[in-house]
């Protein structure tokens, strides 16, 4: 039987830490303050946006939120981030992805100031990762260096293969997976005999976005498995990239969708809003 890696308990261990942290920053003089934007109502946006304003009041953080219409211009929106840029009581600047289509999302994010960038996605923050600097990290990838970790997972030395290669989840995942000492290959949908390569992975991270893709025959027995998807089964049930019933049997740990990656990624998020204050 796998171990479960459970992200609820992992995250809230983290927001209990965060929580001590704003606490004592309070005490010294310091609010903190992030400023959330949505640009129209997609569903899961709207859910993903309250679930970050719940975070904030829980670990005692401030937070603004702007709920701009779907057909906002995009000059609206550069102006008001223009704004947030130039507060000096605004840390943290978040837009909401994905943006209507007709707003380019790459001149939004290169327009947040990388200083407030807590998502880690401004190409200042993702060059300092690729050389080791300080700056923002990508919350998801941060999430799961974390869920690691805390589980008394080795990551040094080990075999990692990351299947998937956004800008937002495997890219950033195999740098902070270099940066902890792993040997890491970036598989994706182009790869040649890819069962061949995700059955080397010691630690398995799957960020491809195809329903219950992975069975156990692409999973070296004994491999620990991270699964980042999140999608809907014709039922419309909540599944992951990975097919758990399958897999489950076969690797030594492997978290859930729902409740494995998912809340880490919040967790990270309001990591980054404290971290923003040094950076400032």
């Amino acid at each position: 039987m796998a171990a479960i890696i459970d992200g609820k308990a992992i995250s809230l261990q983290i927001k209990e830490e965060l929580k001590e942290k704003a606490a004592k920053m309070k005490e010294q003089g310091t609010d903190v303050t992030l400023a959330v934007i949505q640009v129209g109502n997609n569903p899961a946006s709207c859910v993903y946006v309250r679930n970050k304003k719940k975070g904030c009041e829980y670990i005692g953080i401030g937070s603004v939120s702007y709920e701009l219409p779907e057909e906002t211009t995009q000059q609206e929106l550069l102006d008001l981030i223009t704004q947030l840029n130039e507060r000096k009581d605004v840390n943290g600047i978040l837009v909401q992805l994905p943006l209507p289509d007709h707003i380019d999302e790459d001149t939004v994010i290169k327009a947040i100031d990388p200083k407030k960038d807590v998502d880690g996605f401004h190409p200042q923050s993702v060059g300092a990762l690729c050389i080791g600097q300080p700056g923002f990290v990508s919350c998801t990838p941060a999430g799961i260096i974390q869920l690691l970790k805390r589980s008394g997972i080795e990551i040094a030395g080990k075999e990692c293969v990351v299947l998937g290669r956004s800008n937002i989840v495997g890219k950033p995942m195999a740098l902070l997976l270099l940066r902890e000492n792993a040997t890491v290959t970036i598989a994706h949908s182009r790869t040649a005999n890819l069962k061949e390569v995700t059955s080397r992975a010691d630690i398995l991270i799957v960020a491809v976005g195809r329903p219950k893709m992975i069975t156990r025959d692409y999973v070296k027995p004994g491999a620990v498995v991270i699964d980042v998807g999140i999608n809907r089964e014709e039922n419309n049930k909540l599944c992951g990239d990975v097919d758990f019933e399958d897999v489950e049997p076969v690797c030594s740990a492997i978290t859930p969708v729902p409740g494995g990656v998912g809340p880490m990624t919040i967790a990270m998020l309001l990591n980054n809003c404290i971290e923003s204050v040094k950076l400032q």
